[in-house]
């Protein structure tokens, strides 16, 4: 068994819009609340504080607020676990610190119980009337809860979770090598170069017109939100745009080989190149990673990561010599030692995918660049 989500657009009224919002902003400031009281709370005394100390702080606080008891009690709940998800994956180093909501970022609540999809596919709400939703696929499996969101340019999606068996393919196809760059967006083995369309490039010139507009209109003023919307819709079409072309080239790879050997990239260390970080952070190498890993549970298809210290573009895929001097503009080069001439990035596949199923070092080593290396030299 497993879980699988469906995201559908909904279409809410006017009266409807502003109950909406009134469960974003409930939610929302229970979220920072809580992020407060449990920072000042340790601050004093040390202690630290969990779901079963919100939740019983939570009633006395719609005591003192009347207003949160207008929208439903469980999303409000639901929250408080997401905030204790969240210092969760910060204290196993999993993530950042729980930072304070937005009011002008993505807006979310999460319905877990009380809620059922009507027959003239409508999305009935606690405390609402039915909204108009767009079914463009049929719902499998159990639904378990749906998270309502906002989008910064005011469009609403309805995220329904729902638990389902997902059987595994079988593996089928062939084993490549993937390397990720930003001058193709990435390279694989067979040899197959897929181009990087530079999707917020393209945009720039019109985002910096709109930008503009934006800082000259007078704050909380109707002419800054509709310049504000905007903005957030090219941005949304930039991210629609990149994503949209990532599930095509995830789905062809996946389903065309039953092995993809691919670097571990420090894309976090990556970004602080202040030269490259607007080129890397376009290329969204992270969440293309992301969509091949859990479609190739669907598909049948495994991916491998090699050591992000494997020297995959220096290293002769055909005898193993290391070239030490290669920099980042050096596309091609010449082999001294077997005098053969590489393409970078091909070369890198064959590496990555020569090396992908060794272990590059010894368990219990730590992973250095030289350490790489020498075990490299060693196996080869």
């Amino acid at each position: 068994m497993g879980n699988k989500a469906y995201k559908f657009r909904i279409y809410p009224n006017q009266e409807q819009q502003a109950f909406l919002a009134k469960c974003f902003g409930c939610s929302r400031f229970v979220y920072n609340h809580f992020i407060r009281v449990t920072t000042d709370i340790y601050a004093e005394s040390k202690k630290h504080f969990r779901y079963k100390e919100w939740a019983n702080l939570l009633v006395k606080l719609k005591r003192e607020f009347d207003w949160l008891s207008e929208v439903n009690s469980q999303s409000l709940q639901q929250t408080l676990k997401d905030l204790e998800s969240a210092f969760t994956r910060f204290f196993k180093k999993l993530g950042k610190f729980p930072r304070f909501k937005r009011k002008s970022n993505r807006q979310s609540f999460r319905v877990p119980q009380h809620f059922s999809i009507t027959e003239d596919n409508k999305l009935k709400l606690p405390k609402m009337d039915a909204i108009y939703m767009v079914i463009h696929r049929e719902i499998e499996g159990t639904i378990k809860s749906v998270t309502i969101s906002k989008t910064p340019s005011g469009k609403y999606f309805a995220s329904i979770l729902t638990e389902q068996a997902l059987p595994k393919a079988p593996l089928n196809g062939e084993k490549i090598g993937l390397d990720l760059g930003l001058k193709d967006f990435c390279i694989t083995s067979k040899p197959e170069k897929f181009p990087n369309p530079r999707y917020f490039k393209k945009s720039l010139r019109r985002l910096k017109i709109r930008q503009r507009r934006l800082s000259r209109k007078a704050k909380e003023s109707n002419n800054r939100n509709k310049a504000r919307l905007t903005v957030a819709r090219i941005h949304e079409k930039v991210a629609n745009q990149r994503l949209d072309y990532q599930h095509k080239i995830s789905l062809k790879l996946v389903c065309e080989n039953q092995a993809i050997s691919c670097e571990d990239l420090n894309i976090k260390g990556m970004v602080k190149n202040r030269k490259l970080s607007k080129q890397i952070s376009d290329v969204a190498w992270g969440q293309f990673l992301n969509l091949l890993e859990y479609k190739g549970e669907l598909y049948g298809c495994e991916i491998h990561r090699v050591d992000r210290f494997f020297p995959s573009s220096k290293r002769c895929s055909r005898c193993g010599y290391i070239k030490e001097d290669l920099t980042l503009k050096d596309r091609e080069w010449d082999c001294p030692e077997c005098h053969v001439h590489h393409d970078r990035d091909i070369n890198a596949c064959h590496n990555l995918l020569a090396f992908s199923e060794l272990k590059i070092l010894s368990e219990g080593q730590e992973s250095t660049p030289k350490n790489a290396v020498e075990m490299q030299r060693i196996n080869s």
